[in-house]
């Protein structure tokens, strides 16, 4: 028996699509969305909002597939020893993996409290409201950073520990890393875009982690009989994520965070509005 319909899938998929790489909280969309269409919130329609990310993440490498498969060719420091060569030479992946670091490690330690927090659909309001308004004053409170930044070693960790903050449910995992870019001195562009390259280790990561679990707990028939909704909503969930990192670099550069800080505060208002006149929120 399948979990939910094709087009549940479809919805849902373009809703994740829409919101992972934007700064607004997919989980408080996802909220919403399940609680529209009546989707009785099973076993694997929490994983299937992980599963589908696998979508997400290949629009990021097929949009950006110059800069994930291209090695630094430039000479390394001189005297630099045969280690620090090899980093050098891989040093696009070296920093996304420094900056992957402090999100695996919480996560692992953490990974009961974090779906615990899940539960609560009164935190993810909450942090999208307390989030919203701290876009709102986002583009004041750090250096927009007109001239190049170098991407460091140093700052890449930084950053990972800014993506840390996103465990909290209504934070958005590219807000924190997007602010924490700003807040190293990059520009918003690549503030923005360091965030994409992120999100596919940790996104990977969590996919993977949601994907053991669900067949360690005997969830093999669960996916055969939704597969067709896994399909589905992957294929969705590329083409509507691969359309809104372009449009959020184009608007972002230009206009800044302010409008992303009204639509959380909306959003987040929605939520506690519905909690406060007695509707039952599922998560997801």
């Amino acid at each position: 028996m399948e979990d939910m319909s094709t087009w549940e899938a479809i919805i849902i998929a373009i809703v994740e699509g829409l919101t992972e790489f934007l700064p607004v909280s997919s989980t408080g969309h996802m909220i919403i969305t399940q609680n529209v269409l009546g989707v009785e919130s099973t076993e694997f329609v929490k994983a299937f909002t992980f599963i589908i990310q696998f979508g997400a993440i290949l629009s990021v490498v097929c949009l950006y597939w110059k800069r994930f498969f291209r090695l630094n060719h430039t000479p390394a420091p001189k005297g630099a020893s045969a280690l620090r060569r090899f980093l050098h030479k891989y040093d696009f992946y070296w920093k996304l993996f420094v900056a992957f670091i402090p999100a695996a490690v919480l996560g692992l330690l953490f990974s009961d409290m974090i779906d615990a927090m899940l539960e609560s659909v009164t935190v993810v309001a909450v942090m999208l409201v307390v989030g919203g308004v701290f876009m709102l004053f986002c583009d004041r409170l750090f250096n927009k950073g007109s001239e190049k930044t170098e991407m460091t070693e140093k700052r890449a960790f930084l950053i990972g520990l800014f993506q840390c903050i996103s465990m909290i449910p209504g934070v958005s995992r590219s807000m924190a890393t997007i602010v924490g870019g700003m807040a190293q001195k990059l520009t918003r562009k690549d503030a923005a875009e360091f965030s994409f390259f992120l999100a596919v280790p940790t996104m990977f990561a969590a996919m993977g982690y949601k994907m053991a679990k669900l067949f360690m707990d005997g969830g093999t028939d669960v996916i055969v009989n939704n597969l067709s909704a896994l399909i589905v909503g992957n294929v969705v969930a590329f083409i509507v994520a691969l359309l809104a990192i372009k449009f959020f670099i184009s608007f972002v550069t230009r206009y800044g965070f302010k409008a992303f800080g009204w639509y959380r505060i909306i959003v987040g208002g929605i939520i506690l509005i519905m909690l406060l006149t007695g509707h039952n929120l599922e998560m997801v």
